[in-house]
């Protein structure tokens, strides 16, 4: 018989009917209550075995973590908690698991335990809950650009452009390290390397992504992207995934409509088809959060914050009103943040984002026109600025808990300006040669912006380090799995 997903059991409107389902074992409680779950929800389905007509050696089989078929009839449950249950008239032990040895024991582990067993963490209700979020969320990312009429496109992996200019790449080349080719001056050779010049990881798609945007009009990416900047903190991962859209013709206002409405739909969409997944992860955090001092805890509940950013409009705000409030603000004046704010100019950190959200506006907040000096090379600069104190087209959307969550500007679609941004910070033109082609032939006013998956995750499920909303974390010193 074709087994059936214990979410669609569970889902069910009719009983006393025979049904074979197969998982794995959460618990076994007095040799006849086994709490079964397959991975398709949150929920477990019980399963009374009939232990009197199970041979012993059977049931010692029985233990938490191993995988087995059942099948019986399905009938209403009469205990509390669940909705029908299964009376197992077939068992059969699918695969085999040392009770002594399993990890995953039913008992509450820390995260970094599981972190150290991210293979078989996902066995966990919470790491569960965590991947069929994820999973929803990368769904409703596509729904969203599918449905606008966006066009999929896959940029490079590997690449001999640094998007940023910051140059915290991963290097790839297929030269021997013990003994690589030097050319004259004494320097490696990569004219001899597999690609006959220096190339990386990529940290960005944007870049190969508005090419494409000047042709289709409007693209989005969505893949891996990798930093090695060696930051050992729970914003941080080596490897993660980054949605970028790039559209024509658009400007910054048009931008931060687009940025806005986006994390709305993928909220709101993850909202709806995810309710017992985030329920269970909004009673973890009211967990978590009972063990912290009461000045560190959240404001909002879970769901309460998720709501909170689909019925507010995203609050704007120039750079330079946001470092006037910051300048003028309490923690600032009694010296409270660990990055004080003395002058126009200043890079904001995470806890100056996270007061203008939290504490001031109370609402998301898009903050736009940043100094140029402290943006990338591609955004346009602003008409009509004074000196020292140029802008850019920029634009970042910041969200309670996490800081900025979105990144993004208006790109510089002048040639000349570009060429002389570039020189200015040394970029070689030779190097970007076919990115100054689309400021030659045809270009336009075109806008977009950069989403860290991972942070999205974060913020939906709740948690509050990266390592545990991506199934692999990679991280400075750790490449396990």
């Amino acid at each position: 018989m074709k087994h059936i997903k214990v979410k669609d059991i569970l889902n069910s409107t009719k009983s006393n009917y025979e049904v074979t389902v197969k998982g794995w074992v959460r618990t076994f409680r007095n040799n006849q209550f086994i709490a079964l779950n397959d991975g398709s929800t949150i929920h477990n389905l019980q399963c009374v075995v009939d232990f009197e007509n199970t041979p012993e050696v059977t049931l010692k089989r029985i233990n938490t973590g191993t995988a087995v078929g059942l099948t019986g009839n399905l009938v209403e449950s009469k205990g509390a908690g669940q909705k029908y249950e299964i009376q197992v008239s077939k068992l059969e032990i699918l695969g085999d698991c040392d009770a002594e040895k399993f990890p995953m024991q039913p008992k509450k582990h820390s995260l970094e335990f599981l972190r150290e067993n991210a293979h078989l963490r996902v066995r966990t209700n919470a790491f569960g809950a965590i991947m069929r979020v994820r999973s929803v969320l990368s769904f409703a990312v596509h729904s969203y650009f599918q449905e606008k009429g966006f066009f999929y496109v896959n940029t490079p992996i590997i690449t001999g452009a640094d998007a940023e200019g910051a140059g915290e790449m991963f290097q790839v080349t297929s030269l021997s390290l013990d003994n690589p080719p030097r050319n004259e001056e004494g320097n490696v050779d990569y004219k001899k390397d597999f690609f006959g010049k220096h190339t990386n990881l990529t940290v960005s798609g944007q870049l190969e992504g508005e090419t494409f945007a000047m042709a289709l009009g409007q693209i989005y990416t969505f893949g891996p992207t990798f930093r090695a900047e060696n930051s050992n903190t729970s914003r941080h991962l080596a490897e993660f995934w980054m949605i970028e859209p790039e559209v024509a013709f658009n400007d910054l206002n048009d931008n931060m409509d687009l940025a806005e409405d986006f994390i709305k739909y993928v909220i709101k969409y993850t909202v709806d088809k995810c309710a017992d997944d985030l329920k269970f992860l909004e009673g973890r955090l009211l967990d978590e959060e009972k063990q912290k001092p009461q000045a560190e805890r959240s404001e909002m509940a879970l769901l309460e914050k998720l709501n909170f950013v689909l019925e507010n409009n995203f609050k704007r705000v120039s750079y330079t009103e946001a470092i006037d409030i910051l300048k003028e603000s309490t923690p600032n004046k009694k010296k409270k943040f660990q990055y004080l704010i003395e002058e126009w100019g200043a890079d904001l950190q995470s806890e100056h984002e996270r007061f203008l959200v939290e504490k001031h506006f109370k609402c998301p907040v898009i903050l736009y026109d940043y100094p140029a000096k402290i943006k990338a090379f591609y955004m346009r600069l602003n008409d009509n600025t004074e000196p020292g104190r140029e802008t850019v087209r920029a634009m970042d959307i910041l969200f309670p808990a996490i800081g900025e969550i979105v990144g993004g500007s208006q790109r510089e679609e002048r040639y000349d300006v570009l060429v002389e941004k570039m020189k200015a910070i040394g970029i070689d033109e030779e190097e970007l040669w076919w990115y100054l082609d689309t400021r030659r032939f045809g270009s336009a006013v075109h806008s977009g912006f950069g989403l860290g998956f991972e942070r999205l995750v974060l913020f939906v499920t709740g948690m509050t380090n990266i390592r545990d909303v991506i199934p692999f974390p990679r991280t400075p010193m750790n490449a396990e799995f």
